[in-house]
């Protein structure tokens, strides 16, 4: 018994201890636990069958209360013409980079929702960049900051102050490849302690290697009834199954090219206040750019986090044991 628990410890501090260092590093977005290759945006002209519904992309940082240093929000790759983007009929395309905090940024319904309609820019705008393909931040990284915390929207569910970064294609037809970074430093990928980012519509390439698994976590709030997953331009070639503490591969289902697919899935009790894992498997090794999110029973959208809250979620056995006398 007693070296059963021991067993059972060491397995338990060891899965910790490789969270923790993960969550060190996650605050990449995309981060390394989702095996995401890059966000994508493409240009305004750009043919939406190549993988982007709306050309327009939001993301919320989220920077802790307790927290009064300066942060930064860091773009890999901010330009369209270089070594990772992708060309359609040469080099033409503007990609804006728009950050937001203030009131409205998050509280703002059409800011969570998943097409950029009405006052999806709530907020007060507090710098904007615009990049075509000229070759200064090829490869490298620009970085918004130093910002001081309290310019975000304090949102009490997330018990923290949150910054919304909208990366909009402006003009051409091309795909924009690009990566962020919520971090403590304006020339270094430094982790802000307890600090998060999350997006309530996800536009990603993913990794071109057959058999790669891809994570997305969705994050289920105790009023959750049901899941209505939906994905755009999945090209059929991926495999998709949802896995959390009640669920061991659930399997859901996917888009062919150029249209919408969803399924809708009940949430169990023991879900609320966690993050499910969708699963994608790739099929192929063919690059390919799609959408998803994930709206409740009243078509709400939830929030895709970074680190997912409670950690990548693990199946929980239930075993009916029955005596007999």
């Amino acid at each position: 018994m007693a070296l059963s628990f021991l067993r059972a410890l060491g397995g338990f501090l060891l899965a910790a201890f490789l969270f923790v260092a993960w969550a060190a590093q996650a605050q990449a977005v995309p981060n390394p636990g989702e095996n995401i290759a890059f966000l994508v945006t493409f240009g305004s002209q750009a043919d939406k069958s190549w993988g982007d519904d709306d050309f327009t992309q939001t993301f919320f940082f989220l920077v802790p209360k307790e927290n009064r240093q300066p942060v930064y929000i860091r773009v890999f790759d901010p330009d369209c013409g270089g070594q990772y983007d992708e060309a359609k009929f040469g080099w033409n395309t503007t990609t804006e980079f728009s950050l937001y905090g203030g009131a409205g940024t998050h509280s703002a319904p059409d800011a969570r929702a998943t097409e950029p309609k009405g006052q999806f820019r709530a907020g007060t705008l507090l710098k904007q960049a615009r990049f075509g393909a000229e070759k200064t931040y090829d490869n490298q990284w620009y970085t918004f900051g130093p910002l001081n915390p309290l310019e975000g929207e304090f949102v009490k569910e997330f018990d923290g102050y949150v910054f919304k970064l909208i990366a909009q294609g402006k003009a051409g037809d091309d795909g924009n490849l690009y990566r962020y970074f919520l971090s403590t430093s304006p020339t270094q990928n430094v982790p802000v302690e307890g600090g998060n980012a999350f997006t309530y519509e996800y536009s990603f390439r993913l990794s071109p290697q057959k058999r790669a698994k891809t994570h997305l976590y969705p994050f289920v709030n105790d009023q959750v009834v049901s899941i209505k997953q939906s994905n755009f331009d999945v090209d059929g070639d991926v495999g998709l199954k949802i896995f959390s503490v009640a669920k061991n591969g659930h399997s859901a289902k996917v888009s062919d090219d150029n249209v919408w697919a969803s399924s809708t899935h009940q949430i169990a009790e023991k879900e609320h206040g966690l993050s499910l894992d969708l699963q994608l498997t790739s099929l192929t090794k063919a690059t390919n750019d799609l959408v998803f999110y994930v709206t409740d029973q009243y078509a709400v959208a939830l929030p895709f986090f970074a680190i997912p809250l409670g950690g990548p979620p693990r199946y929980r056995y239930e075993v009916d044991v029955k005596i007999r006398k």
